[in-house]
């Protein structure tokens, strides 16, 4: 397991939190450590996903997603 933060933009709500930790938790191989409204720490199975798939699963909820420095 490898652990990524993101930084999300476009999270202003609870329901924004809720959407995002969701979809990332129906994720193969994704194990959701915290989400806040701007952020997501996850740890997830290299060999069943990668950094773009996160991303774009984060997209599919309408919000936009980069690796955090």
């Amino acid at each position: 397991m490898e652990k990524v933060e993101f930084t999300i933009e476009g999270m202003t709500c609870e329901h924004c939190v809720r959407a995002v930790r969701g979809r990332l938790e129906h994720t193969p191989g994704v194990k959701v450590e915290n989400v806040q409204v701007g952020t997501a720490t996850i740890e997830y199975d290299p060999s069943k996903t990668n950094i773009d798939d996160l991303e774009e699963a984060i997209a599919d909820e309408g919000y936009t997603a980069f690796v955090a420095e």
